[in-house]
């Protein structure tokens, strides 16, 4: 028997048919603002999810770490992110990867929402929020201490 092919249609802006944009994370349990999360694909036989996010002008996604490997996206607006100890500026096109235990943390420009595809495995581990000795010692550096948000 063969595999029939699934297809999502383009709908209305930055959504797709058959595709719900759900909260980024649950409220209160991690620092974050203005941020919306759809699933695009998942596939047990690939073990892996696509994803799209997008951060309202302003927004940002939380800052944390986890095991897993992130590849991202960047399809719509512009805006930054820090990956380790590194703030880089974001746009249309532009690729990131996040390696594993690396603290990251996107942020769209105060004028345009910043929308994502993030690659992951789909099955990961749980992010993990910084601690407030690991707050202090991503502090140290000026460049960061200026561009997180918890």
């Amino acid at each position: 028997m063969r595999a029939r092919a699934k297809t999502k249609r383009a709908a209305q802006g930055y959504t797709w048919e058959d595709v719900e944009v759900l909260a980024y994370k649950a409220e209160g349990t991690a620092a974050f603002r203005g941020v919306t999360r759809q699933v695009l694909f998942r596939d047990p036989q690939l073990a892996a999810e696509w994803r799209y996010f997008e951060v309202e002008p302003g927004g940002h996604t939380t800052l944390e770490r986890h095991q897993h490997v992130h590849a991202v996206m960047v399809i719509r607006g512009r805006g930054a992110c820090l990956v380790g100890e590194e703030v880089h500026p974001i746009g249309l096109f532009d690729l990131i990867t996040v390696p594993p235990f690396t603290w990251h943390q996107f942020r769209a420009a105060e004028d345009e929402p910043l929308g994502f595809l993030c690659l992951v495995n789909a099955q990961r581990d749980r992010p993990k929020l910084p601690s407030p000795e690991e707050l202090d010692e991503l502090r140290k550096n000026p460049q960061v201490a200026d561009f997180i948000r918890v």
